[in-house]
């Protein structure tokens, strides 16, 4: 006997800053605990200083790209769904 199953959720949507944020801030302490212990690091594994870098220069970068990014997006959506309705009152007028 087969069971119905039921329809998958929706997705849910994660708050971008928060994420961002709380990666950003692992970096960050990364970073940090790596200058630390540089010095008693060997010489092959201090790239991994670049990389805590590198990523905590990329969240803050994403903190302050991210809503930009939202805000052209939704200004975008905003424009065509203004132009549909404009097009949909031209039709309707012919």
């Amino acid at each position: 006997m087969t069971r119905a199953q039921r329809p998958a959720p929706p997705p849910l949507e994660g708050d971008d800053r928060v994420i961002t944020g709380v990666i950003t801030a692992g970096f960050a302490v990364a970073l940090i605990v790596l200058l630390i212990v540089r010095d008693s690091m060997p010489d092959r594994d201090r790239w991994w200083v670049w990389v805590a870098a590198f990523g905590t220069f990329m969240g803050l970068f994403g903190l302050v790209y991210v809503p930009h990014l939202k805000r052209s997006r939704e200004r975008a959506a905003e424009r065509r769904r203004q132009g549909r309705e404009q097009g949909a009152g031209r039709d309707q007028d012919s």
